[in-house]
């Protein structure tokens, strides 16, 4: 090879350098903004705090702010293609108060994704949007418990726009879980889709803090066919994804703690997904400038790979 041919094979390779350079970086700037599994994060986490911030007053069951963050649910939904569960996606419900006669009013947002391979066979997604208001003139916004779970529903419904389900799934945004489950014991208790036809429900309920970056999931200890879903998962670096508080260990027993509690006692299967209690829980600060944006992420990302194994497993 001559000077001449040296010098111009020289120049092309550090454009070709260059260019392949370019493109990692613009491939990376996507991957900080979109999941590898088809959901923005950027989205995520503007839900999170759009469902947390103070003009939703806490989301306490019955009041202006849940139902504002009701119909910002219900606008998500019909945006994300999800369709009504029943006729509208409102189920209403009443129940008395735990610590008084008083009677209050809930409603459950129910969506539908329908299958393509099994579409009478169900999967339930839940998570609570409810919290627990003012007090004493404090908005408590609740940010992980749950607007994390909620906002996580949206998530799902992205990936289904892409991703069609094999079964057909209900998106259940529930009432009034600071209340005693009520929202998913009414759910359970009334059933537009019969239990039979329910495969699993795959509950949500703070999911968005963890500084162990720690994840626990409730459910293999009853329901055996689900625990490869658990132990087969693939899990972004450093990401851990634990079965525990089941009360097979010495840690606080999770069986009922939340709204899958309602769908173990009618003997449907459930998986429930949630992070130890923080210094937040149930406090003012449950913020959402005190969520870890990277572990919430991640969470979603496991939960919905959880998800599509599943529903590649269950008939």
């Amino acid at each position: 090879m001559n000077l001449r041919s040296f010098f111009y094979v020289l120049v092309f390779s550090f454009i070709w350098l260059g260019c392949k350079s370019q493109s990692n970086t613009s491939d990376s700037a996507v991957d900080n903004s979109v999941s590898s599994i088809g959901f923005s994060k950027d989205s995520l986490l503007h839900h999170i705090e759009v469902l947390s911030s103070d003009a939703y007053e806490g989301r306490k069951t019955g009041s202006e702010g849940s139902l504002k963050a009701r119909n910002y649910i219900t606008s998500k939904f019909k945006q994300l293609g999800v369709l009504p569960l029943s006729k509208t996606y409102n189920q209403s419900f009443s129940f008395m108060g735990r610590r008084d006669s008083i009677r209050n009013n809930g409603v459950n947002v129910l969506g539908l994704i329908k299958g393509v391979k099994n579409p009478d066979k169900y999967i339930v997604i839940s998570a609570h949007y409810d919290h627990l208001g003012i007090r004493d003139g404090v908005v408590f916004n609740g940010a992980d418990d749950d607007a994390s779970g909620t906002s996580a529903l949206f998530s799902f419904a992205e990936c289904f726009k892409k991703n069609p389900p094999n079964h057909s799934i209900i998106l259940a945004a529930f009432d009034a879980e600071e209340m005693g489950l009520q929202g998913s014991k009414y759910y359970v208790d009334h059933p537009i889709i019969g239990k039979e036809n329910i495969l699993v429900n795959l509950n949500m309920d703070m999911i968005s803090r963890s500084t162990k970056n720690e994840l626990y999931v409730v459910g293999t200890r009853f329901y055996e066919n689900l625990k490869p879903a658990i132990t087969e998962a693939q899990l972004p670096e450093g990401f851990k994804l634990l079965i525990g508080h089941d009360g097979s260990d010495t840690a606080q027993n999770w069986t009922n703690s939340s709204d899958h509690g309602s769908f173990h006692k009618k003997e449907i299967p459930f998986l429930y997904f949630g992070v130890e209690d923080h210094k937040d829980y149930h406090k003012e600060t449950d913020e959402f400038v005190n969520i870890h944006p990277e572990f919430y992420s991640k969470a979603v990302q496991v939960i919905i790979s959880v998800f599509e194994d599943l529903d590649e497993r269950l008939e």
